[in-house]
């Protein structure tokens, strides 16, 4: 298990993007968190197996169909446990 977080860039608020990252989410079994920073950046924090959080990255670069995705940031950051994935507002 490791924990990672993720910076989406882009035309990413007000596409759904978080209700579409829960959604992949709890398909895939991570749990963690997302929201929107104030900068219109969406921010995840996501714990799993590897090929899960490759799973989501992949999910990420992409996003839902209004999204328009121009940056990835992905960092490691300390494991960290969560009890599902939720939407933070």
């Amino acid at each position: 298990m490791k924990t990672i977080s993720i910076t989406v860039k882009g035309k990413v608020q007000g596409v759904y993007f978080r209700h579409f990252t829960k959604t992949k989410a709890d398909t895939i079994g991570i749990t963690g968190t997302v929201k929107n920073l104030s900068n219109g950046d969406v921010f995840i924090v996501a714990t799993g197996e590897e090929y899960q959080l490759n799973d989501l990255l992949l999910y990420c670069k992409q996003g839902p169909p209004r999204a328009v995705v121009t940056e990835l940031i992905k960092e490691d950051v300390p494991l960290q446990q969560f009890n599902g994935f939720e939407v933070m507002h």
